[in-house]
């Protein structure tokens, strides 16, 4: 699978303008041979603009995601909307999903495939609480989908979700074998963000993907250097702190080649 991840810029609550660049990248990206692309966390409003998040707030079924839904469809190419403000009662009006609560808002991810088919919808499960208006203004998610996608089982995560290591463990024993982690991660804290997902697809034997934004905040600047690891924690493309495509190829083979080679996986022992 040829794999993209949009690095792109994430200007404070400029939903419209970002939305636009979003939308353009993920055209560039399937013109460039792309099979999926993954968006950065928030990529409307931009995580640090806690003041625009209930005004932006929208159903899974809402105009962004509609908008994102047809650019996959119309570009022939799988979209990890990673991720928007979810209004759950809206959500849970207007369709059958399931929602971890009848009211709020919610850090959310959604998964298209290239007919624009909505694969998975996934929402942050750890709420930043650090210098951060999230715990107070988010519900945490509940659930820990996986899909397929072609010849690939994909589990998300969401940035600070990365700190945990269970959650990546809970998906590949449910057989996720590609992790996209869509992020705003910030500066100064470069060398977490370096090494994080790089320990977890070392220890899960599994491909991770880490799609973060750039720009900057009136609090905060987005640090960039999007990174895809393999399953052996090797570089096998990353970026700086501009406004880029992240491009790897993803080998099916190559996951189950090292899950016998190296058979960590098959070791662990769980506490009954």
């Amino acid at each position: 699978m040829n794999l993209a991840l949009a690095q792109i810029e994430v200007e404070p609550a400029a939903t419209d303008a970002n939305l636009e660049r979003a939308v353009d990248a993920v055209a560039r990206a399937a013109d460039g041979g792309a099979e999926l692309v993954v968006l950065p966390e928030l990529f409307t409003v931009g995580y640090f603009s806690f003041d625009t998040y209930a005004r932006s707030a929208e159903s899974l079924e809402g105009p962004t995601l509609e908008r994102i839904r047809g650019v996959a469809a119309a570009e022939n190419v799988a979209v990890l909307a990673g991720t928007v403000v979810e209004d759950l009662e809206a959500t849970a009006t207007e369709t059958d999903l399931a929602v971890p609560s009848e009211e709020g808002l919610a850090n959310t991810a959604v998964l298209f495939d290239a007919d624009g088919q909505r694969q998975l919808a996934y929402r942050k499960h750890h709420l930043f609480g650090y210098d951060s208006a999230e715990q107070a203004l988010l519900t945490p998610g509940e659930r820990l989908p996986v899909a397929e996608l072609g010849e690939l089982t994909i589990g998300v995560t969401t940035c600070y979700d990365l700190r945990f290591p269970e959650l990546y463990r809970d998906l590949v024993a449910d057989g996720a074998e590609l992790i996209v982690v869509p992020s705003a991660w910030p500066y100064p804290r470069v060398e977490h963000w370096q090494l994080l997902p790089r320990a977890r697809a070392v220890e899960n034997l599994a491909y991770v993907a880490a799609a973060n934004g750039v720009g900057r905040f009136e609090e905060a600047e987005l640090l960039g250097r999007s990174t895809v690891f393999d399953p052996w924690g090797t570089t096998l493309s990353s970026s700086g702190d501009e406004p880029t495509l992240v491009t790897a190829e993803v080998v099916p083979e190559r996951i189950a080649e090292m899950r016998s080679e190296f058979p960590a996986l098959a070791d662990h022992r769980r506490e009954q």
